[in-house]
């Protein structure tokens, strides 16, 4: 099956004051139709800038090098009128702010029916019955009247659902998520899931989930990779990285997280110290200065190359091996 995105070697750089900034270091991936792919880490890891950078969105100080293709062709050089002509009709992006990202002097009938007129063609009449269509499925109350109201006469989690419906209107081919149920209260997230679930069942429809929620990924992913200090560290399955990690860094995620299966009384665990410097990467691997696993080659080789280790499963880490209950094969 081909790959709805793929993206090679993407390294993305930010001009400050300060000095560099290297927000995504050399990032490979691919995400195939009715596929939904995880991107779990830290804050500030690069998750967010790293798709921002494949829908063209980086911020004026913002550098990007590398490959992003959209069912096989090239788009990270389009020109803008080609890029816009993809971006809101086959590639849509849900993000993680719905108040400075819907246009606050405009109703929000106008924004959800200019997209479908731009890019579908529609009369005004049809784009508005489909509008109200999409905040129905939304669970969005009184939904033909919402369409005179502004965003700030909803409240965080509808202008959330608002903006889920917004990059659903044309039914896209690719769907990037950044933290869709942040503003939602459980019932809500639980009923938007489902509705990503559907969507790449029915329309396989590629979906990229930006995320910090575990529980999100478990129930909704089928790849899942891991994200710290711009790099991915792991990728593989949800139920492989889930029971079995093999990077310090996803088993320390993993570890803070609560299970219903653990005994009762079981302590989280945290990560000791925090990220690195994004402007300063540590030598060796950047996870090092947290490690409980740091042994020489850590910190004297270089960054260790994301690498494959067995069933579909790759990791960037000196240690060749970590059991389940700690033991380390170096």
């Amino acid at each position: 099956m081909s790959s709805v995105l793929s993206v090679s070697d993407l390294t993305v750089r930010f001009a400050t004051p300060e000095g560099e900034v290297n927000a995504v270091n050399n990032v490979s991936l691919d995400v195939e139709a009715g596929e939904c792919l995880g991107i779990v880490g830290e804050s500030g890891s690069g998750k967010s800038q790293l798709f921002m950078a494949v829908m063209g969105l980086l911020a004026a100080n913002g550098k990007v090098a590398g490959s992003v293709k959209f069912e096989g062709k090239e788009i990270l050089d389009l020109k803008m009128k080609d890029l816009n002509k993809i971006r809101g009709s086959q590639m849509s992006m849900i993000f993680q702010d719905p108040m400075t990202s819907l246009t606050p002097h405009m109703k929000i009938g106008d924004q959800m029916t200019e997209v479908l007129q731009i890019h579908k063609g529609m009369g005004h009449r049809a784009a508005s019955s489909r509008a109200v269509e999409l905040l129905d499925l939304m669970r969005i109350p009184e939904a033909k009247k919402r369409l005179s109201q502004y965003p700030h006469e909803f409240s965080g989690g509808m202008r959330q659902r608002v903006m889920i419906a917004m990059a659903l209107l044309c039914e896209p081919k690719l769907l990037i998520a950044d933290e869709p149920s942040t503003a939602l209260d459980v019932t809500v997230q639980a009923q938007i899931l489902d509705l990503f679930a559907q969507l790449k069942k029915e329309t396989g429809t590629a979906i990229v989930m930006i995320t910090h929620d575990l529980g999100v990924v478990a129930g909704l992913c089928d790849r899942v990779n891991v994200m710290y200090a711009g790099r991915f560290v792991e990728t593989g399955t949800v139920r492989d990285i889930f029971y079995d990690p093999q990077h310090p860094y996803a088993r320390g995620l993993l570890g803070s997280m609560p299970r219903l299966d653990e005994a009762k009384g079981e302590h989280l665990s945290a990560i000791p110290g925090q990220p690195p410097n994004l402007q300063d990467l540590p030598p060796g691997c950047s996870f090092q200065a947290r490690c409980k696993y740091r042994f020489e080659p850590c910190v004297e080789d270089p960054h260790p190359a994301l690498e494959a280790i067995g069933g579909g499963r790759k990791k960037a880490c000196h240690l060749k091996g970590l059991s389940r209950d700690g033991e380390v094969v170096r």
